[in-house]
């Protein structure tokens, strides 16, 4: 066989030959939609390439950017791995000393900036020292003295003289950061051969996603968390169309783009679903959407999702599992042989599970008393392992508790795993509630509180109780013009719950706190509660 290398300038080649005329479209910020081919990608992602290299960019090198989601950024995305540097999408929602830490520990030598978010670079900028900064025009403000142009960079630029990288497979092409509740985020870098694998993974249907060329995708997570989930990387392999909403991704702005662009596969957290599905009931019939399937990610399936995308709009929830360390995907809640005959309601049941592993992706769970039998009721921590999960973080020479002796990544989930392989996560190992002996899932008390008509966010925490060590305590967000009680929501939760897993108490806010990536904040609820209660 031909030992043929796994490698970035593959799917560049491949986009540029077979797919020369669909469309890669974006929102950009002064609101005026772009359009562009593949040939027109390919042109201009070659050029940008030799011009990082006239710039002093050579393999090993990392090129930084600070940007939304839109066309130069997928250029970028490109263009940096396809001379065999490392491209190091920063994360714009972390605040400027970890944006600061991040680029020092990194070791950034250039920087691709929005013009729109050059008020956040100048605010870590004093503190790193990268060579260049180069900045995406996108106003009519002048680029500031010192900066670069990114359309003159690119300009100079002799396509001519690209040279595709042909290295090992194994080389590093995409770096990110962990945005971990506490502690310093942990770098990782993805290599070629993992980046091409996980873009397959999104072509298989047996894993759910199943996209191809006559899609439209649109990726609601950021380019700087996980790639975007590998979509951008997928749909160039594939030929798919691709839809970047810039940095609009609220519900009114992404609803017009799903409607105008035909978009068929989208994906984002539950947050920005559920808002979507709020704007959606407010006027049914004010928008024709095309959507086939919506990947969730990043936290729990609320079951009320799903069912209602589905009952209301004929459109599918995927629920979807994995970490930054695993590029991301690990799991796939997708409707087996054995549940195409199951009535409706278990299989939104079954959506809530976490599901199963992709291709590639081993699985196990591990306590105390070693590993958990496959049986759906033993709980542990669940260990992954694939040829895109990481086996370090950058910089780390002590892989500490992350990894076991035998090399697993251990995820910090609580999960059980039926006797089919399908995995169903009952807490973070840090969120998981001890009271009186019995563990408390924060996450099934979450999703059944989101179930209530009037309610829509809740987020459950451990508070220390004097008698069983820890009690829950439930934070919920009621919908706009809804009034709920505390008794209404401990009575509703009584149909479901054993008595001694009803909250402790309930607090009422206008918002539950989130991570960068849009996760609850579990830990600014805890310090809430104990400032409020001493």
């Amino acid at each position: 066989m031909m030992d043929c290398q796994l490698t970035l300038p593959t799917i560049l080649r491949r986009a540029e030959s077979l797919f020369a005329k669909k469309e890669i479209i974006s929102r950009l910020p002064d609101k005026s939609i772009h359009r562009y081919t593949y040939r027109d990608f390919a042109a201009r992602t070659k050029k940008l390439a030799v011009a990082l290299q006239q710039l002093g960019i050579a393999e090993g090198d990392r090129v930084a950017t600070l940007s939304w989601n839109h066309y130069q950024h997928l250029e970028a995305y490109f263009a940096v791995p396809c001379i065999g540097a490392v491209v190091h999408p920063l994360n714009l929602r972390f605040s400027p000393d970890e944006l600061r830490f991040v680029v020092n520990h990194a070791e950034d030598k250039i920087l691709i900036v929005d013009q729109v978010l050059l008020p956040l670079f100048e605010k870590f900028k004093s503190s790193v020292s990268v060579s260049r900064v180069i900045v995406i025009p996108q106003t009519d403000e002048p680029i500031p003295e010192g900066y670069l142009n990114y359309e003159d960079v690119l300009a100079a630029g002799d396509e001519s003289e690209f040279q595709p990288f042909e290295g090992d497979e194994n080389t590093a092409a995409f770096m990110c950061y962990t945005s971990g509740t506490t502690g310093k985020p942990k770098g990782l870098l993805y290599s070629h051969r993992s980046i091409m694998l996980h873009a397959i993974s999104l072509m298989l249907t047996c894993a759910g996603v199943g996209i191809t060329e006559r899609d439209v995708a649109l990726p609601i997570v950021p380019m700087f968390h996980a790639g975007a989930w590998g979509l951008p990387y997928n749909c160039a392999f594939t030929g798919a169309t691709q839809v970047f909403p810039g940095p609009y991704l609220d519900a009114e702005s992404l609803l017009e783009l799903f409607e105008s662009e035909k978009v068929t596969f989208t994906g984002g957290v539950p947050t920005v679903l559920m808002s979507i599905l709020n704007k959606l009931d407010a006027d049914p019939q004010h928008y024709k959407l095309y959507l086939r399937t919506m990947a969730l990610g990043g936290s729990a399936m609320p079951r009320f999702l799903v069912k209602s995308f589905d009952e209301r709009y004929g459109i599918q929830v995927l629920h979807t599992w994995g970490m930054t360390e695993m590029s991301p995907l690990g799991t796939t809640a997708v409707i087996t042989s054995d549940l195409e005959n199951a009535s409706k309601e278990d299989q939104y049941d079954h959506a809530t599970r976490q599901g199963f592993p992709v291709p590639f992706v081993e699985l196990r769970g591990r306590n105390e008393l070693g590993l958990i039998p496959w049986d759906g009721s033993a709980v542990g921590e669940l260990e992954v392992r694939g040829p895109w999960v990481a086996a370090s973080y950058y910089g780390d020479a002590d892989p500490g508790e992350k990894f076991t002796p035998d090399g697993w990544l251990q995820t910090g989930d609580i999960v059980s795993i039926s006797e089919d392989g399908c995995i169903e996560i009952k807490d973070r190992s840090k969120d998981v509630i001890k009271s009186g002996g019995e563990w408390i899932s924060s996450v099934a008390l979450e999703n059944a509180l989101m179930g209530h008509p009037s309610v829509l966010e809740a987020a459950v925490i451990s508070i220390p109780d004097d008698k069983w060590m820890e009690r829950p305590f439930a934070y919920v967000v009621p919908r706009e013009g809804k009034v709920v009680s505390a008794d209404e929501l401990r009575e509703f939760l009584a149909g479901t719950f054993a008595k001694f897993w009803l909250p402790e108490g309930f607090a009422f806010i206008d918002a539950i706190p989130r991570t960068s990536v849009g996760k609850f904040l579990k830990s600014a609820l805890r310090d809430r509660y104990h400032r409020e209660n001493g």
